[in-house]
């Protein structure tokens, strides 16, 4: 097989988790989508090193830093910068996307900072925290 410097569109899907149509659609709509470096077959190509460092910057996010033994609500983890909405926290729990409460007391649902960090870094582009 040839190592290949550049990557087609099958190629980046393949390698990031996503569908080529979040490729083409998404991605490489962005502005900071790096410029083709040429053609292979009816896809453009595109740096690999170039796609890397578009998905390091514009796609994977830092992972969450939290108070381990602090309780949160759905609400203040939103608003700590977690990424992710109050009510997506609540809707992922109804589905069962989203760990169960660690506290209800007076039926507040309530995540430690602990159990929160552990949950995202099972969501798709977020990194571990270090």
């Amino acid at each position: 097989m040839v190592d290949r410097p550049g990557m087609i569109t099958p190629e980046i899907a393949e390698k990031y988790g996503v569908s080529p149509h979040t490729v083409t659609k998404t991605w490489a709509r962005h502005p900071a989508w790096p410029a083709p470096a040429g053609k292979r077959g009816r896809y453009k190509e595109y740096d690999a090193q170039a796609i890397a460092a578009f998905v390091r910057g514009h796609i994977e996010r830092q992972g969450v830093k939290l108070e381990p033994r602090r309780l949160y609500t759905a609400q203040q983890l939103e608003n700590a910068g977690i990424g992710i909405k109050a009510s997506t926290i609540r809707a992922d729990l109804t589905r069962g996307r989203w760990p169960e409460p660690d506290d209800t007391e007076h039926g507040v649902n309530r995540w430690y900072g602990q159990t929160v960090m552990t949950a995202m870094t099972g969501r798709r582009n977020y990194r571990r925290s270090t």
